[in-house]
């Protein structure tokens, strides 16, 4: 018999405890990125979506979508301005946001999903009050920090077996307010909200790294803040630690950062044993890892 169809037959039943293990459970992935604008990096992606799907997972895809934005930003003659690495979003740059977000973007991984042999169905944080927010930062504008969730919209469509994919635009506590929230702030909350077994963030790094540039594989709250503290942990990660650190205070089981260039990540995460990235938990995991640590088995 071919080789290869042999290893694939030993890998689909090496991941059958894994598949047990995260069947009811509610996983959300934060997608974005330069895949995003890859057909064929969607396509992959949303295979894995469905695949979760089909083993008895409640996947909930959360989406960013910046590049997007800055392409008909650029088109539309407006000027994209940044403080501190965040955008700043003006009256006239959230209407093009909104756009960008809820209906570009959103329906292109919805299709995906539904080409895929998936039910995806897209929404953005105002459907339903999903998402309420009150300006982050008075210097960013209409970016949003999430202050209520209201998430029995997500429970309602993943128990009727479908994948939602949320844009995260969100409504404001005044009448006709829009806020642009960042994706993986977006992510986080929903999570939280939902006491998600597992958060994905996936990134464009393989993971949070120590002092040598080695990948941690499994982290404590605590030393992830004194390796924001030291420096160890610095840029454009710290936002993405933050947002899993305020996930595990508000329930999440897990979360982890990861490569989601890799092909496969979300799956090489919670269907092998040594997973993918790097998990972030408040508990330490009932079953002793082996190798670099379980990933489908780190309870």
């Amino acid at each position: 018999m071919n080789r290869d169809w042999i290893a694939t037959a030993r890998t689909l039943s090496e991941a059958l405890p894994y598949m047990q293990r995260y069947s009811g459970a509610v996983v959300v992935v934060k997608f974005g990125g330069n895949a995003m604008g890859d057909d064929e990096a969607m396509a992959e992606f949303a295979r894995d979506i469905v695949l979760m799907r089909q083993v008895g997972i409640h996947p909930v895809v959360v989406h960013g979508g910046g590049p997007m934005i800055n392409e008909l930003l650029g088109k539309l003659g407006i000027e994209s301005r940044f403080v501190r690495g965040k955008r700043v979003t003006t009256r006239e740059t959230v209407e093009v946001v909104e756009m960008v977000l809820s209906g570009l973007v959103n329906k292109r991984i919805v299709q995906a999903i539904n080409d895929a042999g998936g039910r995806a169905v897209g929404i953005s944080g105002k459907d339903d009050d999903l998402m309420v927010c009150e300006a982050d930062d008075p210097e960013l504008g209409f970016v949003g920090r999430p202050v209520e969730m209201n998430v029995q919209i997500i429970r309602d469509l993943y128990n009727a077996g479908l994948i939602p994919v949320i844009a995260p635009v969100a409504t404001g506590m005044e009448d006709n307010e829009t806020f642009n929230v960042n994706g993986d702030t977006a992510a986080g909350a929903i999570a939280g909200a939902l006491k998600a077994d597992r958060l994905l963030l996936l990134t464009d790094v393989s993971g949070v790294k120590d002092a040598s540039g080695e990948v941690l594989t499994q982290m404590h709250p605590d030393q992830v803040r004194a390796m924001i503290a030291d420096g160890t942990i610095a840029g454009g990660m710290i936002p993405k630690t933050e947002t899993a650190l305020k996930a595990v205070e508000e329930g999440v089981r897990a979360v982890v950062i990861l490569d989601g260039r890799v092909p496969n990540a979300s799956l090489l995460e919670l269907f092998t044993e040594h997973g993918a990235g790097s998990l972030i938990r408040s508990t330490e995991p009932r079953v002793k890892p082996r190798g670099l640590r379980q990933g489908g088995s780190g309870l």
